[in-house]
């Protein structure tokens, strides 16, 4: 996604308008390898082994063609004001075509 490196646009803490960086955030953590219902969580405690069916486990993984997949991407995007310093935050935003550039 093309995204301009700044921009002018009003900051809250200067009260006008003025030049800020643009960033892009990542859009959160990712979950932990370990955690209930996890797949490596059963392997250790002895599921997924053997011969037969071990019901969920017994599957295998589903290809990367038959995985449902967003034809666009949410982006989060930090502006922060060149003459105070601080960082605005903007949640998460579909954009509706690739390559599309945010102006504000």
């Amino acid at each position: 996604m093309k995204i301009p490196k700044a921009t002018k646009r009003f900051c809250p803490y200067c009260k006008k308008k003025t030049e800020q960086k643009i960033k892009l955030v990542s859009s959160g953590a990712k979950r932990g390898s370990l955690k209930r219902g996890s797949k490596q969580r059963a392997q250790l405690r002895g599921r997924a082994r053997g011969i037969g069916n071990f019901g969920r486990w017994s599957k295998p993984a589903v290809t990367k063609f038959k995985r449902k997949s967003k034809t666009t991407k949410k982006t989060n995007i930090m502006y922060t004001c060149k003459e105070c310093g601080k960082s605005k935050y903007r949640k998460s935003e579909r954009n509706k075509r690739t390559g599309k550039q945010i102006q504000e």
